[in-house]
């Protein structure tokens, strides 16, 4: 046989080949066509299944295999490669493999497959299963990247959403302790004046001024409560209980607020997922408010098969897609960022009929032990033992 006229050196590509091959002609053959194709091969020729695995350890570019092959074929050998998790591009080469082998084959993860008396796609098929190979390894090592960064990021957020938390208590300790002491005393102050003067105009001047003062305790207790929401000392159902009212008294939509699976008394819950809940119903209550348009809100605590779900549906407008792709529209990416926090995720449908947000938390075993509430349903005291407030004079 006349050897083949090889490739000028400076247009080859050096490659590691691993053959398994029970016959040395059949191997002398492969390496001739790679020669005609302009490959430099550093291969090695195996034939046992011991000896496949041995080779395995070290760095291939490419596996040829036959598919009968002493004790073993070459679909066992592809197995072999598969649970090793390596990616390393796999041909079969055949004298005899059927076309139905071929297809489970190829279904199986192997890269191409030839028969030997038609070498002449093997370069081809050997360069187009390398390269296919590499992008999957950089597809693959980008997903890993884009995990990490994705991780790194829910870190940061929940970092960055307890670092806030955490300054909205102090603020609202300051404007509890220094700002609301302060407006108290004056508020004493004014209404010992307005006791002890003589004069009708002080005594007129005293009670506008404690109205006055008045207003700016309230103004600071809303605010307080705002930043944080102290309530939820008292269970999640009571923070529910308390905002849904407030917030019906407030916008005058009609506001209904039911708790299933969760009883008279709210469990104490792991830690940062009441104040989750509350957060997600306070976002999705103010967002009813500015841009619903509805006449009803319905807000459903419920607890079943180990996760507490948390849903606000309201019968307004819906939301059009052009709402939900707004670029500065972070209050829904919020919600999702924040339910991702305890393991929870938010579901939003919404159409003509309305808008349904669904906060979902799975809960770690079984809820600890019920924390006793006084709380009643047919409560209507305006403020609803607002635990921000002070007293009242």
């Amino acid at each position: 046989m006349t050897p083949p006229n090889p490739i000028p050196s400076h247009q080859t590509r050096r490659l590691r080949v691993l053959h398994l091959e029970d016959s040395e002609l059949d191997h002398q053959l492969m390496l001739a066509h790679l020669v005609r194709g302009g490959i430099d091969a550093d291969a090695r020729r195996v034939e046992s299944e011991a000896e496949y695995r041995q080779a395995l350890k070290q760095p291939w570019d490419v596996i040829l295999s036959d598919y009968n092959l002493p004790g073993f074929s070459g679909l066992v050998a592809l197995d072999i490669l598969k649970s090793m998790g390596s990616l390393v591009p796999f041909i079969l080469v055949s004298g005899e493999i059927g076309e139905d082998v071929a297809v489970a084959a190829m279904r199986n993860g192997a890269s191409d497959y030839l028969l030997k008396n038609n070498l002449t796609r093997l370069v081809p098929a050997m360069l187009h299963a390398i390269e296919a190979t590499e992008a999957l390894r950089a597809k693959l090592q980008a997903d890993h990247e884009l995990g990490r960064s994705q991780e790194r990021l829910r870190e940061l957020t929940h970092h960055l959403q307890t670092s806030v938390e955490a300054e909205r208590a102090a603020i609202a300790r300051e404007i509890h302790d220094d700002v609301g002491g302060s407006l108290t005393a004056v508020k004493f102050d004014l209404a010992w004046i307005a006791r002890h003067a003589q004069n009708p105009v002080v005594v007129e001047r005293a009670q506008q001024a404690l109205e006055t003062v008045t207003h700016a305790i309230e103004a600071s207790q809303r605010i307080m409560h705002n930043l944080r929401p102290a309530i939820l000392e008292q269970g999640l159902v009571a923070a529910l209980q308390w905002m849904t009212q407030r917030f019906e008294k407030r916008s005058g939509i009609a506001t209904t607020f039911s708790n299933l699976g969760v009883g008279g008394d709210s469990p104490q819950w792991p830690a940062g997922v009441a104040l989750v809940a509350y957060r997600t119903a306070q976002e999705a209550l103010t967002n009813v408010s500015k841009h619903a348009q509805a006449s009803k809100v319905q807000v459903d605590l419920a607890v079943a098969g180990g996760v507490l779900s948390l849903e606000v549906s309201d019968n307004g407008r819906g939301l059009s897609a052009v709402d939900l792709a707004k670029a500065r529209s972070f209050g829904i990416r919020g919600l999702h960022e924040r339910a991702a926090t305890v393991g929870g995720w938010v579901d939003l449908s919404s159409g003509p009929g309305g808008t349904t947000l669904i906060l979902s938390v799975p809960l770690p075993g079984t809820p600890s032990k019920p924390i006793p509430l006084d709380i009643h349903d047919d409560v209507t005291d305006d403020d609803w033992n607002d635990p921000t407030s002070w007293g009242t004079l």
